[in-house]
């Protein structure tokens, strides 16, 4: 469905004139319908959500719906051009579809068993030290992005400084991301509910100017998520459960992705083409026929 997108705006791109607007009105419809075919497809699920065969619980926020798994493996590799993952689910605001053509954001939930992490460093970390190191790193590798065909990037700064919550074990923090060749900035808000043996994943990305709209969803977001009963971090123990090579600073600063693949985490931010492509497409069709079918 990605490569049909792409394919229709690059059609109505060099092929569009005046007097064509009666046969394009027909592709339009047609257009159209392939998205709400799309997006009618998923079932939402609400309530009480057992996560990852009952490592963690997910009590579906009010205004938002969750999709499991299977349907949400399908959204980020085939519509949104991911390679594949293990993906526990993505969260969508309630008024949000995969193909929307205003789309905000979503969270995706996964869950990496990288063993317990001691968080006895959270109290000394320097937020500004942190950020500094992990410019320098990005930096660093942009060579190797640019080999591989992915463009240079910039972290310009925290979009929301690093916060733990030493009693809920809850870890969060924003970064503005600057991609080569993009004129607004990435926003990349992460969420961290340390367990046992590793660690939820709660990724929203988007650009930059849905800051205000996540921090007003954070809190019900972050209160969402819990591990069960032994699995949650209190359930450590440490003569049979192993310990992370990393700490809190670890974990912000991302040093674990050297381990599971950089290139691999990075490529999740580029989900999103397929839905600026709607966007772009919503945006000429407005701009040939002064308005469009409005959201029902």
């Amino acid at each position: 469905m990605r490569k049909l997108t792409i394919a229709l705006l690059l059609f109505f791109s060099f092929h569009i004139n005046a007097q064509e607007a009666d046969s394009l009105s027909i592709n339009l419809e047609q257009y159209q319908s392939v998205l709400d075919s799309i997006n009618n497809s998923f079932t939402y699920e609400y309530g009480s959500i057992n996560l990852d065969d009952g490592l963690a619980v997910l009590n579906v926020p009010q205004g938002f719906k969750f999709l499991n798994g299977e349907q949400s493996s399908y959204v980020l590799t085939e519509l949104w051009g991911n390679p594949p993952g293990e993906t526990i689910g993505l969260l969508f605001p309630e008024d949000m579809s995969p193909m929307h053509d205003a789309f905000t954001y979503c969270v995706e939930i996964e869950y990496s068993e990288e063993g317990y992490i001691d968080d006895e460093d959270a109290e000394d970390l320097n937020y500004d030290d942190l950020l500094e190191e992990m410019q320098e790193d990005i930096i660093a590798s942009n060579p190797q992005r640019i080999e591989q065909g992915y463009g240079s990037m910039e972290l310009i700064g925290w979009a929301s400084q690093p916060y733990y919550d030493k009693e809920s074990k809850k870890l969060h923090w924003a970064k503005e991301l600057k991609f080569e060749g993009t004129d607004i900035n990435t926003l990349n808000y992460n969420i961290r509910v340390l367990g046992r043996k590793g660690y939820l994943n709660l990724n929203a990305i988007g650009d930059i100017d849905m800051l205000d709209t996540f921090n007003a969803d954070r809190d019900n977001i972050l209160h969402s998520v819990e591990f069960t009963a032994g699995n949650r971090y209190s359930d450590f123990n440490p003569d049979i459960d192993e310990v992370a090579a990393y700490g809190i600073g670890g974990l912000i600063a991302g040093k674990i992705l050297a381990k599971a693949g950089f290139f691999a985490l990075i490529l999740k931010f580029w989900k999103f083409i397929a839905i600026g492509a709607v966007a772009l497409f919503s945006a000429f069709r407005k701009k040939i026929f002064g308005g469009g079918k409005e959201e029902v």
